[in-house]
């Protein structure tokens, strides 16, 4: 049974801020219409890689107030720790199983794990992530796809570990077909021309390489502002033609029985309910048709640093009615 949950990264900026403290996070995301939320460990947890008593001992109040407890945890696999050398693969999964501790305790039994968590230390995971009855997720985040050759190397893992722990956590925006829309508006603002930025979009899909893309704009005469929302295109937000979005749907169909949790992104939701580059409505219907049983988790990038509140809100009532949820 599919439902509906967000994480409390979604309140970031809020958060940062000082306008929300974890309590308020707890609550947007109830009175947003979420079932479950995750917390990304680094970023709400006073203690972490730890969990105190005293932070269960909220989480509890906060489920007997609203009814909402973790159903995920956002674990962070960071290889650059140490300033003069990246950690090695025992490094990484010994932090991963401090990981596993703290989501067990706080009574997740999904984690996000990130691809710096190399394969090899991926399948050595496996009798831990059974001992702690936790299913650890690679998160497949754009510019990675469900097939690309990375990620291909963790279904490998998956399949001949034959652990029922070990699986996916697809992020949305893998599956962009269009241009991220904060970056557009950012570098319209900045004073980029929209011709140019149509342009570079253009280009993108037409598979110029990134070097010969910002030549040509720069001497089209575009603002050098341009040079933020292009790296996007061909970096963390970048986007296929809408043609590919087929192939793209079955290999998602590909991982689905892998698949524990998702990660809904949005970058930008106006008052019609429609996120410009992420085909959502044709997403959910795959997911819907299968036998997926789990949570798919609201996840809000604050790029143009508004807070998450009404946008939060605004995804679940989009996700909701494209499902067919009251």
């Amino acid at each position: 049974m599919m439902k509906l949950g967000a994480t409390l990264f979604c309140y970031g900026t809020e958060y940062a801020q000082y306008d929300y403290d974890f309590e308020e996070c707890v609550k947007q995301a109830y009175l947003a219409g979420a079932e479950g939320y995750e917390i990304v460990g680094t970023q709400m947890i006073p203690s972490y890689p730890n969990v105190s008593e005293e932070f269960l001992g909220l989480i509890q109040r906060l489920k007997s107030q609203y009814g909402i407890s973790p159903v995920g945890y956002g674990a962070n696999n960071d290889k650059g720790m140490m300033h003069d050398r990246n950690l090695t693969d025992d490094e990484m999964l010994a932090d991963t199983i401090i990981d596993l501790k703290t989501a067990h305790k706080l009574g997740c039994k999904v984690m996000r794990a990130q691809y710096m968590l190399s394969p090899e230390a991926f399948e050595k995971l496996a009798p831990y992530a059974d001992i702690f009855d936790i299913k650890v997720g690679i998160e497949i985040h754009n510019p990675e796809s469900p097939l690309s050759p990375l990620m291909k190397e963790y279904l490998e893992v998956i399949k001949r570990t034959g652990s029922k722990h070990l699986g996916f956590i697809p992020d949305f925006g893998c599956f962009a077909i269009a241009p991220n829309k904060p970056h557009w508006i950012k570098a319209l603002e900045a004073g980029v021309e929209e011709s140019h930025l149509q342009s570079a979009a253009e280009m993108r899909r037409q598979g110029v390489p990134l070097e010969e893309a910002r030549e040509r704009l720069l001497s089209m005469g575009a603002h050098p502002a341009i040079n933020a929302a292009l790296q996007g295109m061909y970096g963390f937000v970048q986007f296929k033609a809408k043609e590919e979005l087929p192939k793209m749907l079955e290999e998602l169909k590909a991982i689905l029985p892998y698949c524990f949790e998702f990660h809904a992104k949005f970058h930008y939701l106006d008052e019609e309910l429609v996120e410009p580059s992420i085909p959502y409505e044709e997403i959910l219907a795959v997911i819907k048709n299968s036998d997926f049983d789990g949570y798919v988790i609201s996840e809000y990038e604050d790029e143009l640093y508004c807070g998450g509140t009404e946008f939060t809100k605004r995804q679940l009532q989009m996700t909701k009615q494209l499902l067919g949820k009251k």
